[in-house]
């Protein structure tokens, strides 16, 4: 059975964080494109939880856990103008708040 690595851990990164990024262009649905950053955050947790791992130092692990309170209050934060921007134009399209700007 083989060890984990770092090259591991950043595969994983990566690949999450694709995934993330692939939603955040390609959807329209604000609550989707909300939850793909919130999977790009994970994947950047992924890749510093990684070289921690590695290095065996718990700095990777330290910042993590802040990503994690950002993450938090982004998630808060998003979730408050999404649900007032609902009440406003009964749409969470991103094409149709655009024309709020109009």
């Amino acid at each position: 059975m083989t060890e984990l690595s770092a090259t591991h851990f950043l595969l994983l990164s990566a690949a999450l964080f694709i995934i993330g990024m692939v939603g955040v262009l390609t959807r329209r649905n604000i609550l989707v494109i909300f939850m793909c950053i919130e999977l790009m955050l994970n994947a950047v947790n992924v890749s510093l939880i990684g070289f921690a791992w590695e290095l065996h130092q718990l700095t990777g692990q330290v910042f993590a856990l802040f990503v994690i309170a950002i993450a938090a209050a982004e998630a808060v934060v998003g979730l408050g103008i999404v649900m007032a921007l609902t009440r406003r134009a009964d749409t969470v399209d991103i094409d149709e708040l655009r024309q709020l700007r109009e």
